[in-house]
């Protein structure tokens, strides 16, 4: 049951990284990074790794610190 929770709450992270990559841009309807999340992510589907997927999309592995920011947590710059 717990291994469950984490892999919601890893979700979440993946989920608040790549809503990140649009703030990033132009925001919600930046339609260079919603092509760059279909060509990389949603149209290769199971085709590849989807980790290997991801990373193709944000150029790196997903940060938790995004969904920290998203849960209103205080997140210091690394410098």
């Amino acid at each position: 049951m717990l291994a469950g929770y984490y892999s919601y709450l890893w979700a979440d992270v993946i989920n608040a990284d790549a809503w990140e990559a649009f703030l990033e841009g132009k925001g919600a309807y930046d339609k260079a990074v919603a092509k760059r999340l279909y060509d990389t992510v949603f149209s290769v589907g199971n085709t590849i790794d989807q980790e290997k997927a991801y990373e193709n999309f944000r150029g790196r592995a997903p940060k938790s610190d995004a969904l920290m920011r998203a849960r209103n947590f205080p997140i210091k710059s690394k410098k």
